[in-house]
């Protein structure tokens, strides 16, 4: 039977986020820039122990000068208790010139695995799944032999210690995941890709970012539940909070339904670079990566997450307890205490201009986005741009997106 309502509260446990890094872009030939799209701002608070009022202005700056040799377009939504704003630069569309509007949509990536996680920690309040019971326990010979024993916990937390898929579409080389774009290896061959590697580490003792626990969180959820992952985020999350906006589309859906943002990544053709459009792309990645949403929905899924809509208290603790131990590798967990971990089960810790933010980042070839939230909910944002080099970092302009929402100069 689907699930239409959430179940009753009950004490739980904790954990929590990444590093703010972006994907990529180096786009000739762009077209001029699009007048800038935005929302008003709303000042509901401004206390002196509060956030400072939205600043427009900042903001506007912050994603100003698009469509440009880097990045094509840019969203961003604000919302809670101290203000609100949202608006949009670039091009939607570089063959029409449409210009980017705020409610588009876009490929949400790692962001996806915030719903995976939310859909997990409801069966732990359901008592349908245990954090500390391993994910052999509940899908058998599923996992490679020689695997030791994983936890749910240690796979919402990224401290299984399990090697990284082999398997996927050739993303991180531009041009092949142009010719492979369409490529939909199944959940359970990006999992069994990992056969033959060596554990990275023993579970539980250090943190590293691996797309293969959120495959076994899906798989998870089908098993448990009887029912597919899409329908289970469906019933459990977009409905009951609306999310017109969000979608779990089948690998070979390819294309992006509705108002959206292109994608597009820069190839190299006889010693120049040129923009090919990736929008329709296989959403293979599924409960790790594979979802599309918007700005607003996201920071409508980031305010139920805290405000207990949700999870019961003792699940939210879950999502945003990070664990003591090292983080293993620099992809990630860069932003506060480098080689810490700073993943929680399902949220990311980043503490910015002195305000700490829980969240996730993620993205896909041709869209990188996130979306982070003030533990008090004073401040919701959610970005989204459309890079065009997969390749590159993107610090700079989401540090000062997160410095232009967080009013700091």
């Amino acid at each position: 039977m689907p699930h239409t309502s959430l179940p009753p509260r009950r004490p739980v446990r904790l954990r929590t986020l990444v590093a703010l890094t972006a994907g990529s872009l180096a786009l000739t030939g762009v077209l001029p820039a699009v007048a800038l799209a935005e929302g008003r701002a709303r000042v509901t608070q401004s206390a002196a122990d509060r956030l400072p009022p939205v600043d427009p202005t900042a903001l506007r700056q912050a994603i100003s000068g698009l469509p440009n040799q880097r990045v094509v377009s840019a969203v961003i939504n604000i919302t809670g208790s101290a203000g609100s704003w949202r608006g949009a630069s670039g091009s939607a569309d570089l063959a029409t010139g449409q210009p980017a509007s705020a409610e588009a949509r876009f490929r949400i990536g790692s962001v996806t695995k915030v719903f995976t996680a939310a859909v997990v920690l409801q069966l732990v309040a359901e008592h349908r799944v245990t954090l500390d019971r391993t994910i052999q326990h509940y899908l058998p010979g599923v996992l490679p032999g020689g695997i030791p024993p994983i936890t749910v916990a240690e796979l919402l937390d990224h401290t299984s210690g399990l090697p990284g898929a082999t398997a996927g579409d050739g993303e991180g080389d531009p041009a092949l995941f142009v010719a492979d774009r369409f490529e939909h290896p199944t959940p359970a061959q990006m999992v069994a890709s990992i056969d033959g590697q060596p554990m990275s580490f023993a579970p539980g003792t250090e943190q590293q970012y691996n797309g293969v626990n959120y495959y076994l969180l899906g798989m998870l959820v089908e098993k448990v539940t009887g029912h597919s992952y899409a329908d289970e985020v469906t019933e459990r999350v977009l409905r009951p909070l609306r999310l017109r906006d969000t979608s779990v589309p089948a690998p070979t859906d390819y294309r992006i339904q509705g108002p959206h943002l292109d994608g597009y990544l820069s190839i190299s053709q006889n010693s120049t670079a040129a923009p090919v459009d990736v929008t329709e792309q296989s959403p293979y990645p599924w409960a790790e990566g594979g979802m599309i949403s918007s700005a607003g929905d996201l920071n409508t899924l980031m305010t139920a997450l805290l405000d207990g809509r949700l999870l019961p208290a003792a699940e939210r603790r879950d999502l945003m307890t990070v664990p003591d131990v090292p983080y293993l590798g620099t992809d990630q967990c860069q932003v506060n205490d480098p080689g810490q971990a700073c993943f929680g089960m399902g949220l990311e810790r980043a503490t910015i201009d002195g305000v700490t933010l829980w969240g996730k980042t993620g993205s896909r070839p041709g869209y990188t986005d996130g979306t982070f939230a003030t533990a008090d909910l004073q401040r919701v944002l959610t970005y989204g741009f459309t890079p065009t080099d997969e390749n590159a970092t993107y610090n700079s302009l989401i540090l000062a997106i997160a410095d232009a929402a967080l009013a700091r100069p």
